[in-house]
């Protein structure tokens, strides 16, 4: 399985959407700041997460998730 996740750091309350095949891994590395990008905002709360078989179609859905119409619906739903 395939997961899109999504990321709220507790510093200063942004987002970080990703995909990844193991989660709670994944969650950890970012929370130990073994991920180049969101190691400067740790620490994250695991805010929202959905589950592909398929990586495509995982990918697909975090690009979307990353694009202005996905932002405005992340921000909507997670509010």
């Amino acid at each position: 399985m395939y997961f899109v996740y999504i990321l709220k750091s507790q510093k200063d309350k942004t987002y970080y959407t990703g995909v990844t095949e193991h989660l709670q891994k994944r969650v950890k590395e970012h929370n130990a700041q073994r991920a180049k990008y969101s190691s400067a905002k740790t620490p994250y709360t695991l805010r929202w997460f959905c589950a592909f078989p398929i990586k495509q179609k995982a990918m697909a859905f975090e690009r979307y998730l990353k694009s202005h119409s996905g932002i405005a619906f992340r921000n909507k739903r997670l509010a």
